[in-house]
């Protein structure tokens, strides 16, 4: 039974889809289409009438919409959910296609359903009711993809694609609901989502990990690990990510400085967490041997502990010392903790999202809340200390101290969310009609995708060329030259 606890989770399994899975592509893909219909339009500044807003709001330049300050960041970060995560997942042996192939099926399906669920909650234009999109919404559906994502990184290898689109349509629902608790009603800041993106989509796949516990994976553990060309393929979703990692912090941020600033301290907590990743995966390796899941996967963890403080005054030495830190907790969590966890939590984590994911996110969204707490005036400046935390309207008389507690209180409501969220969704996703796989079948992309048999070998052909052949005719020229002297 596992972790389960009620009496139909364990039935018989199918792992035949064929009607499943373009059932549900087909009615939800028809309901989107549906919805957009009925409730989503372009914002004032993607729509044909921006010529007369530019107008009335004495815009003398098309260069002040907005596309033209968030489109590059939005280009990196689409880049990322697509090639970033999907390449990262791709470490094992036989399941490249499912980690790249269901990552583009949550992608696709998630952002549909990410502009509805954010446009519901923050978007609704007030006179005509209709949910107003631009390019910094596309930019937010995406960040709700990430979540995800990351709570698929969990699972990886051991659901069905019928189980991964019920993981999103949940997953992008529980994203919004503690979004718009953590952004709106605490007015907490979180513009690199430490606490809103990664605590929460860490803890929930966790979660969801620990309700479908098998308990005889052991079976598929031959397959559940890589070969030299699939890591080689996960460093190109690693690389991707740890370059744009900067543009992802910043995305959304103010423009002008807040944008600049977590652009920064980002790029510098990345830079340190590679070389204390590097220093502790070979310090506690046998000869000082590299474990490339640990360059994988720790080099990335400052780009997510740095997120909520991105666009505070962190400095850029405070941005190193997070790096610096984070490289080390995550790549000793790879080290013990994900065993430890397995072993005496019975949570499966394929990915690790433990230690890339859940604890960064955690530990960054205590860094944003004392870097918060101890925001000052002389540091931000009257005016800097007002934009940054937006401390105006009904928040205009909240101190940084204040402040600093909203965002700790923020942190555990990504976390509760993400743990209560996600147990609720593993008990659906139990229940024995997703077409998941057996426990000795799983991390085998065969059982899902049509998979090439491997190349037959092709025997030797010898060719001949001036390079490389005997001359044939030599030992003939030779006797004839040797008769003709004589």
């Amino acid at each position: 039974m596992g972790n389960c606890i009620v009496p139909y989770c364990d039935g018989p399994q199918n792992t035949n889809v064929r009607f499943t899975l373009p059932a549900v592509c087909f009615v939800w893909q028809s309901a989107m289409i549906i919805l957009f219909g009925v409730f989503v339009r372009y914002d004032g500044e993607s729509d044909a009438h921006w010529v007369e807003h530019k107008a009335k709001e004495n815009i003398t330049s098309d260069i002040e919409n907005d596309y033209y300050f968030r489109y590059p960041s939005f280009q990196d970060v689409h880049v990322m959910i697509f090639v970033g995560f999907g390449f990262l997942m791709t470490f094992m042996k036989r399941y490249g296609f499912g980690a790249v192939g269901f990552n583009f099926l949550i992608g696709a399906f998630g952002l549909q359903w990410a502009l509805l669920m954010q446009g519901w909650f923050h978007s609704l234009d007030p006179v005509d009711g209709f949910i107003k999109i631009g390019v910094e919404n596309i930019i937010n559906a995406d960040f709700c993809v990430a979540g995800c994502l990351i709570a698929y990184g969990a699972v990886l290898g051991k659901v069905s694609p019928v189980q991964v689109m019920v993981l999103t349509l949940f997953g992008i629902t529980l994203f919004s609901v503690e979004e718009f608790i953590i952004i709106s009603l605490l007015h907490a800041r979180d513009s690199g989502g430490s606490m809103v993106i990664h605590a929460f989509g860490g803890y929930y796949g966790l979660a969801i990990s620990w309700v479908l516990y098998r308990p005889n994976l052991k079976e598929s553990s031959q397959r559940n690990g890589s070969v030299y060309h699939s890591d080689l393929f996960a460093m190109i979703g690693t690389l991707f990510l740890w370059m744009f990692w900067p543009s992802f912090n910043s995305a959304i941020s103010d423009h002008g400085d807040g944008q600049h600033r977590a652009a920064i301290n980002t790029y510098l907590s990345l830079a340190a967490t590679v070389l204390t990743t590097f220093a502790i995966s070979s310090l506690f390796q046998k000869h000082g041997k590299l474990d490339m899941v640990h360059i994988q996967n720790s080099t990335l963890a400052g780009g997510v502990a740095v997120g909520t403080a991105a666009e505070f005054m962190l400095m850029p030495y405070g941005s190193l010392i997070v790096g610096f830190f984070c490289g080390i907790i995550s790549t000793l969590g790879y080290i013990y903790v994900s065993p430890y966890i397995e072993k005496k939590f019975k949570i499966q984590d394929t990915c690790g999202v433990h230690n890339l994911h859940a604890v960064p996110g955690l530990l960054g969204g205590f860094v944003g809340a004392i870097t918060a707490a101890a925001a000052t005036e002389t540091v931000y400046g009257a005016e800097g200390l007002i934009n940054t935390f937006d401390f105006v309207g009904s928040y205009k008389n909240r101190t940084p101290a204040v402040q600093g507690g909203y965002q700790a209180a923020a942190t555990c409501v990504a976390v509760c969310v993400g743990i209560g969220g996600g147990i609720f969704v593993g008990l659906i996703l139990r229940m024995p009609i997703w077409g998941a796989a057996a426990d000795d079948q799983c991390f085998e992309d065969e059982i899902y995708w049509e998979v090439p048999g491997e190349e037959e070998p092709v025997p030797p052909v010898l060719e001949y060329n001036n390079h490389t052949a005997t001359n044939k005719n030599a030992d003939v020229m030779e006797s004839r030259f040797t008769v003709e002297q004589s």
